[in-house]
């Protein structure tokens, strides 16, 4: 039930790539905000590589496409409340480039008080002290707000048949067309419904759902989902060996018809907040993933790490905006100069935390092509044309600071108490 991606991209593509691309619509999740990178409105908004977006990165991959193989594949966006309006105003910038862009919007649910179990909001507005009430409840509900957005049935009427649904920061999910004709021509003849891309654990990775089969289906289990006894093992690398990377291929009908059944089952997963007043709720939330088990023939296809390279965190950022990725029609891929495909282990302290701080303590990105592991903690600030290698531990303490001069190469280096680099 989990194919190599080897095996998949072995069939090689047929003459026809162009009519089996025209078949093809691409969704982005595009509900999140910046807020965990201290950035306001929607995070696919956040710069990312000379001054690209994500949402600027994907249109011009999708550009690219539709030039190169003369298609019309398009892009669909999926907003919450929280994006919604931001993200309309920006899509104006793309009106010439060659790809249609469409969005609609996830459902708004009501948070719940912990204590009494019933709706924080007063009413359904969404306005004043009411907006904290609020929530976009996961990505599961992608199935029933596309289909209720009417969009559904029109790309079926225009003969699209699958989609491709992943995460807007995840820079690393570009369209597959080994994958895609995969699904058009199925080797057995029998319609795959449902594929989700997995890719092999790392010890960064260990919170990644995963799939397991039980009673003849595909299942994710999310951690979330996990007992507290049980969490470790869950983490295991050696027990579960891959994780969902939230790249997936869904058949529309199949959408269809499970949504007039009212058939797609998801396990919900209970989020417990707390509000900034202190209230405690709950939200109950769905993985977009979790409803593989509800289609016929769903594989797991095994991926190349490369198809999974989100930026959640300043961390990830610094990945990739340096040198270690080259940027090609919206694509990122690793650097032919680096010596072994693995990435580099980053972990920056809590001065790096908001992306306007990350930005204000690098004078320029430093050379990462060599590097294996960096950790930075406290005030530290980095001048221009820095290089660094092997393993670097930076750590002020606290009250000191550390300037890394320009041009200095740091190369299996720990760098700890007070360094000042003084002009004079």
């Amino acid at each position: 039930m989990i194919q190599p991606y080897e095996k998949i991209k072995a069939r090689g593509l047929p003459d026809n790539i162009s009519s089996v691309l025209n078949k093809l619509v691409v969704v982005k999740l595009n509900g999140g905000l910046g807020t965990s990178m201290g950035c306001k409105g929607p995070k696919s908004l956040i710069g990312v590589r000379n001054e690209n977006t994500f949402l600027d990165l994907t249109v011009q991959q999708i550009e690219h496409l539709n030039k190169t193989y003369n298609t019309d594949v398009p892009l669909v966006l999926m907003n919450s409340f929280n994006t919604d309006e931001d993200t309309k105003k920006i899509l104006q910038k793309y009106s010439h480039c060659r790809v249609k862009i469409y969005t609609f919007n996830q459902s708004r649910y009501p948070r719940i008080n912990k204590e009494s179990l019933l709706p924080v909001a007063k009413d359904v507005s969404y306005s004043g002290e009411n907006t904290e009430a609020w929530y976009p409840p996961g990505h599961g509900d992608i199935y029933s707000s596309f289909y209720n957005s009417g969009l559904l049935n029109t790309f079926i009427g225009e003969g699209k048949e699958y989609i491709f649904v992943s995460n807007i920061d995840n820079l690393g999910a570009t369209v597959d067309l080994y994958i895609l004709n995969h699904l058009m021509n199925p080797p057995n003849g029998k319609p795959c419904e449902f594929v989700m891309e997995v890719t092999n654990k790392t010890r960064a990775d260990v919170k990644g759902g995963t799939l397991t089969q039980y009673e003849g289906k595909l299942r994710l289990v999310e951690i979330a989902q996990v007992p507290k006894a049980h969490v470790d093992e869950f983490k295991s690398v050696s027990k579960f060996k891959i994780f969902n990377t939230n790249n997936l291929w869904i058949s529309l009908a199949a959408v269809k018809r499970l949504q007039e059944q009212n058939a797609i089952d998801m396990e919900i997963i209970v989020n417990p907040k707390t509000l900034d007043g202190g209230l405690n709720v709950i939200q109950l939330e769905t993985a977009v993933g979790a409803a593989i088990k509800s289609f016929e023939n769903s594989l797991g296809i095994n991926v190349p790490r490369s198809r999974f390279l989100p930026v959640k965190t300043t961390s990830d950022l610094l990945l990739v905006m340096s040198n270690l990725y080259s940027l090609k029609a919206g694509s990122l891929t690793m650097s032919e100069k680096r010596e072994f495909p693995t990435v580099p282990l980053v972990k920056l302290g809590s001065s790096f935390t908001k992306v306007q701080d990350y930005l204000r303590r690098f004078e320029s990105i430093p050379d990462m092509l060599e590097l294996d592991h960096l950790t930075v903690s406290g005030d530290v600030t980095f001048g221009k044309n820095v290089s660094l290698k092997g393993t670097v531990i930076i750590i002020a303490n606290h009250g000191d600071r550390i300037d890394i001069p320009p041009g200095a190469v740091l190369e299996n280096k720990i760098v700890s108490g007070n360094l000042r680099i003084l002009d004079h």
